[in-house]
């Protein structure tokens, strides 16, 4: 909320802005925790105990030796070394620390702005704490999932804890947004194709992570064809419509490849819309997102015929970053009515 406090908005937009780069981080490092098949490298639980890293030849065995008891090693990794071990464990352990401090990067501030403003701090920003502890939650709630009956994590609980990320990521966005003097009013667009192109960029999010958990990039790594026809020739259309379409890892990636499609086209429209309408304020915002979802699709194509080789796997997660921030300005700068406290 923009107040005429402007000592307050400056720390206020640093706050958020802050919290807003150690997300954009985190994502980043819990996607490379996702491809180097780290997650499962710490077994406990330790909201504490675990902010220090093993500082003894004893305590790394231990720790490895719990590694040991799960799917993912017994079945996966029985190879794997000490050493090798270290390396899933650094990743692991840094993106539990990113959470730890971004849990205290909005819990400290929030208490020290309530206290010296007023309750009106803690309604207004709240909710990214209680989302924050929520996403603590979802984390342990994942990683528990590759720990009994499975060598990975399930992906309904990967993708609920990366939806959840953005999420925060979007309102941490907005609110900084609205500690600005952005502000363009009168536009004459209709919101509704707006909003359905957000929804779908989610629900993009949503696919994306059933891909990533279930390594559904690896096989049918052609484009524009899946292998040899449009449709992947090991199903069947009917299977699109079956309760269990989205454990199938060939119709997972073909509509991951088909919204893609579906969100672009409907981009167009929005396109056509904003030249239409011919505000010059809209142009070169509707252009960045324009950008973004080239340069999306680009690095999505590059990520399935390499084989899903990190480093465009982690560039195809960075840049929808890009395409939701972006998305999400637009949608602000053509909806803002003004509040002053």
């Amino acid at each position: 909320m923009y107040s005429q406090n402007y000592s307050l908005n400056s720390q206020l937009k640093i706050w958020m802005i802050t919290l807003l780069l150690m997300i954009v981080i985190i994502i980043l490092v819990g996607g490379l925790t996702r491809l180097t098949d780290s997650g499962l490298s710490i077994i406990s639980w330790e909201l504490f105990v675990g902010t220090l890293p093993p500082l003894t030849s004893y305590k790394w065995i231990e720790y490895f030796d719990l590694y040991k008891t799960i799917p993912e090693y017994k079945e996966q990794n029985f190879n794997m070394t000490l050493n090798e071990f270290k390396v899933i464990f650094w990743w692991e352990w840094a993106h539990r620390q990113l959470g730890r401090l971004i849990g205290l990067t909005v819990l400290l501030p929030l208490i020290y702005f309530t206290i010296k403003n007023g309750v009106w701090i803690l309604k207004e920003y709240s909710i990214i704490f209680f989302l924050v502890c929520f996403q603590g939650f979802i984390g342990w709630y994942m990683v528990s999932s590759g720990l009994v009956d499975r060598v990975d994590v399930s992906h309904y609980r990967l993708s609920l804890h990366l939806v959840t990320a953005f999420i925060i990521l979007s309102i941490v966005f907005w609110k900084y947004l609205n500690l600005t003097d952005v502000k363009i009013n009168q536009i004459n667009i209709k919101l509704n194709s707006i909003k359905l192109f957000f929804v779908l960029l989610f629900l993009q999010i949503i696919i994306g992570a059933f891909v990533s958990g279930m390594d559904a990039g690896k096989i049918y790594n052609t484009w524009p064809l899946m292998g040899s026809s449009f449709f992947p020739d090991d199903s069947m259309i009917a299977d699109l419509f079956n309760i269990t379409v989205f454990d199938d890892q060939s119709l997972v990636q073909f509509i991951h490849r088909n919204l893609a499609y579906l969100i672009f086209i409907i981009y167009l429209y929005i396109l056509y819309l904003v030249l239409k309408n011919g505000n010059i304020n809209l142009i070169t915002p509707i252009f960045v997102i324009g950008i973004a979802l080239l340069s999306q699709i680009f690095l999505g194509i590059l990520t399935l015929l390499s084989g899903v080789k990190m480093l465009y796997a982690s560039l195809h997660q960075i840049n929808s970053i890009l395409i939701i921030l972006s998305t999400l300005y637009f949608l602000y700068i053509t909806k803002y009515k003004e509040v002053i406290y």
